[in-house]
């Protein structure tokens, strides 16, 4: 079971419970402030006797998708995290709530458990992935913050598998809990690779103790998103399916009480249509079909939940909690038990987030990562190479710039490569990118990977979509939609002919490619869904049944911003691989960034034909 840290580690905070009260009242109204479902029956603490009708209490409290977050830090601007919610990050912010609930409840009677996506999302988790590599015998810091919280058990995420089993398997090493999931399998055999489940022991006195039952599943989207790790060696069964088998065993071995660590969201869709047989958001299902299950911890989908699910064969309520995600939230499931004929039984049940923002960072989990997180500052500050002339997003919005050419380019280079011996190798590739970031610009000369980031500020991953010629065209007039109707060529100011009817710039799409073979104009003489002039292939206009690979987001992908036709379409690439992270790959990998080499211009506004002059 979790202990509380010892003596030397101890944040002050917690040498007092009027202090922990303190924290934690503001961590219950701070940001989005304490999602609570039906309050439990009164209980005691599992640790001390209960008879029949009596009822004991058992917390599990939970996080998830901290995706390499420890500090409370952007390293891609070099300061803290903060955002327009409050909202603030780091495993170490969530560590001093779980130890502060831990003080107040009893850390004898509470499980602390992780849902999954651990060592992918921060410079700090790709440094030791990539640079100082675990597999050479480095930590991995979020092995360490981990360990330094005390655990008792996580489920595998699918960002897990982004840098190759060898390097899970060297993190998995390193804990001190079991990373669990029932259905990662071997390919051959169908045999759990990872242990699925684990029983964990809460001791009462003089009475029989309670047995916990934790079952770790993944989302099955690993087999399309880390196809290239995975092939040949891992499969990925259901959810649901998996379930149904290990639950049951769960319960012969003995477990009175089932949790599942599930990193699988609960909207029952899936971003692969049918590529899959199985759902990717499954925990609401998995509530719903699978008899048995007290509780679930939910990841992946990045949001907050906490609510309870009827099981459709028991009729017993199911707790599902989500704690949003990079370490935001605390869950905090309590579940109340009465001896049944000598039995344990779960008999009600109440589920709350806790907001991080309100506490300190524990300085047990700073201090165990201090050292890593100081060596990685300064690789993000640090030369990766060079740039043959200045590239800058100040303009992007109103004209053809290198720097969404560059964006465009290694998207479109990145998606090209994956289809190789697919039956869309042969097709063009495309690419959309939007102005996100006026500021942001890469300097003539040396280059840091802050630069590169600078460019890409979101945390949106790729994805290949095929739409039409038709499609095509529809995409970019939804796209020219941005800009305001006016006559002339001016010159006008940018504010005078963007940002019609408040579009942000996020919602102006670029397309470009690999080449400049694509080009197109924008009248903003004409209405809004007449713009598009001239939209040309090759050197030829674009015909409707032509079929294109689209590079783009998953934000765009999955209907952010309203673009048509884009959720419909058949996905053909999606490995889950953050854009920025590839622009940073892309410029490491060649060391000198050259647009000469990608930039051209591609599009341009017109106003009836004659092109438009823009000051700024």
């Amino acid at each position: 079971m979790s202990t509380d840290p010892t003596p030397d580690s101890t944040p002050g905070f917690l040498a007092s419970a009027a202090t922990r009260r303190q924290l934690l009242s503001l961590a219950a109204v701070g940001g989005v402030g304490l999602t609570t479902v039906r309050v439990a029956a009164p209980a005691t603490a599992a640790t001390g006797p209960a008879t029949n009708g009596e009822t004991v209490r058992l917390t599990v409290l939970g996080t998830t998708d901290l995706h390499g977050n420890v500090f409370n830090w952007d390293y891609f601007n070099n300061r803290e995290y903060d955002d327009r919610a409050h909202n603030d990050i780091g495993l170490a912010k969530a560590s001093s709530v779980i130890k502060m609930r831990r003080a107040d409840l009893g850390a004898a009677s509470c499980l602390t458990l992780d849902a999954g996506d651990t060592i992918q999302g921060t410079p700090l988790a790709y440094y030791y992935a990539k640079i100082d590599p675990i597999t050479s015998g480095s930590t991995h810091p979020m092995a360490a913050a981990m360990n330094a919280v005390g655990y008792d058990a996580a489920a595998l995420g699918n960002h897990e598998f982004n840098y190759g089993i060898d390097t899970l398997r060297a993190f998995e090493k390193q804990l001190d809990f079991p990373l669990l999931s029932a259905n990662t399998v071997d390919w051959n055999t169908g045999s759990p690779a990872f242990k699925p489940w684990v029983i964990k022991t809460v001791k009462l006195v003089d009475e029989k103790p309670i047995r916990v039952g934790i079952l770790g599943l993944v989302t099955p989207g690993v087999a399309i998103w880390d196809k290239a790790n995975v092939e040949g060696r891992l499969k990925f069964p259901g959810i649901v399916e998996q379930a149904r088998v290990m639950v049951p065993r769960l319960k012969a071995a003995g477990a009175d009480v089932v949790i599942v660590s599930a990193h699988s969201g609960t909207n029952g869709k899936s971003s692969w249509g049918d590529a899959l047989p199985y759902v990717e958001n499954a925990s609401r299902i998995l509530a719903e079909e699978v008899a048995g299950i007290d509780a679930i911890l939910v990841g992946h989908s990045h949001v907050e939940v906490a609510t309870k699910v009827t099981n459709k064969q028991t009729g017993k309520d199911v707790l599902v909690c989500e704690p949003l995600y990079w370490g935001m939230r605390v869950a905090e499931m309590t579940l109340s038990l009465q001896k049944v004929r000598g039995q344990w039984q779960v008999v009600d049940s109440s589920a709350q987030l806790w907001n991080a923002n309100a506490v300190p960072e524990d300085p047990a989990v700073t201090g165990a990562v201090k050292a890593a997180h100081e060596k990685v500052l300064g690789y993000v500050n640090g030369v990766i190479g060079s740039c043959t002339e200045a590239m800058s997003a100040a303009s992007s919005r109103y004209e053809d710039t290198a720097a969404m050419d560059f964006i465009n380019f290694v998207q479109a280079g990145a998606v090209k490569a994956a289809l190789a011996g697919t039956p869309e190798a042969g097709l063009p590739v495309l690419s959309i990118a939007a102005p996100f970031n006026a500021l942001a610009a890469i300097p003539a000369g040396d280059v840091t990977i802050r630069d590169v980031a600078g460019l890409y500020i979101y945390d949106n991953t790729l994805l290949g979509i095929v739409l039409t010629g038709a499609q095509v065209k529809d995409y970019l007039e939804k796209s020219a939609g941005y800009f305001k109707q006016v006559s002339g060529s001016g010159p006008f100011a940018a504010a005078d002919i963007t940002r019609a009817g408040g579009t942000p710039d996020y919602n102006y799409d670029i397309m470009g490619g690999l080449d400049a073979d694509l080009t197109y104009d924008i009248d903003i003489a004409q209405p809004a869904g007449s713009r598009i002039v001239g939209l040309s292939y090759a050197g030829a206009p674009v015909a409707s049944d032509a079929r294109f690979v689209i590079a783009i987001n998953n934000y765009r992908q999955s209907g952010g911003g309203g673009f048509p036709h884009v959720t419909a379409a058949p996905v053909v690439y999606n490995r889950q691989i953050e854009i920025r992270q590839l622009l940073i790959d892309w410029a490491t990998a060649h060391k000198v960034i050259d647009p000469a080499t990608f930039s051209s211009k591609d599009w341009k506004l017109v106003s009836n034909g004659s092109t438009v002059t823009v000051t700024g």
